[in-house]
């Protein structure tokens, strides 16, 4: 009977893109770091970033084989600039050292793989494939934002990027709120850093105000901050709240 190997979920730490990085043993548990530093078989977003990933992890846990020994397989273009579910993309090639009995992990830039980040097609090929998947413990932005938010954590939805068209985002904004208000459905999305800056005043000038906005900004960074107020009090800070560009998780709610 052949045993496959197994496909790990590592996280990564939030300052992916930051000009200050946080030590990995303060966003990261040690047995998460361990498992990373033992895989030598990877899936990843960027061949790069990984590569400075699995630095940043040698420094603490030495790494089973050096840096240029690792397999590094990087996920189409297409993938992470779309998302799994818009790219038919068959994921089963590479998992072929999985098949042969090799552990692997699935990396990417930024928290958990395949939350809020390319990476589902992978794990459901390895499932496809009887191919067994285990998520490990570390940050995951949207919930933490969540959870500092004050909205319902009871019932929510993650609904990724808002259009960047000034009318489209209006009305994408406007569906939102209604969904939230109607719902009690917590909305979370995100934005391209450079431009936290024009989605908070589309945010301000378009919701209610009575309606609760919440910024959970540069989690797990130091100086990282969450607010959560009404829009008409947001009215009243905005120039104050603008999370310049530290990667923002951005909700709604009543």
């Amino acid at each position: 009977m052949n045993t496959t190997g197994t496909l790990y979920l590592v996280p990564a730490p939030l300052d992916f893109g930051c000009e200050v990085q946080v030590p990995l043993q303060e966003t990261l548990p040690a047995g998460t770091l361990a498992t990373a530093a033992r895989i030598t078989n990877w899936v990843c977003e960027n061949a790069k970033s990984a590569r400075a990933y699995l630095k940043r992890v040698n420094e603490l846990h030495p790494l089973a084989a050096p840096l240029q020994a690792q397999f590094l397989q990087e996920l189409p273009r297409e993938v992470h600039k779309k998302g799994d579910q818009a790219v038919q993309f068959d994921a089963r090639a590479l998992l072929a050292p999985a098949l042969a009995g090799h552990d692997m992990g699935l990396l990417s830039e930024a928290g958990m793989p395949a939350v809020a980040d390319p990476g589902s097609s992978v794990v459901r090929a390895a499932h496809d494939a009887g191919v067994p998947v285990v998520p490990l413990s570390g940050p995951v932005s949207l919930l933490l934002a969540l959870a500092a938010s004050g909205l319902n954590g009871q019932n929510f939805a993650f609904v990724g990027y808002v259009p960047q068209d000034t009318a489209q985002r209006a009305q994408r904004i406007k569906e939102l709120e209604s969904l939230a208000l109607r719902t009690g459905q917590t909305q979370l999305f995100i934005e391209t850093p450079y431009r936290n800056g024009a989605l908070l005043q589309a945010l301000i000038q378009t919701l209610q105000p009575g309606t609760r906005l919440a910024l959970a900004t540069g989690l797990t960074l130091d100086g990282g901050k969450v607010s959560c107020s009404t829009v008409k009090n947001w009215r009243a800070r905005q120039e104050a709240a603008d999370p310049g560009r530290l990667p923002t998780v951005f909700a709604i709610g009543a």
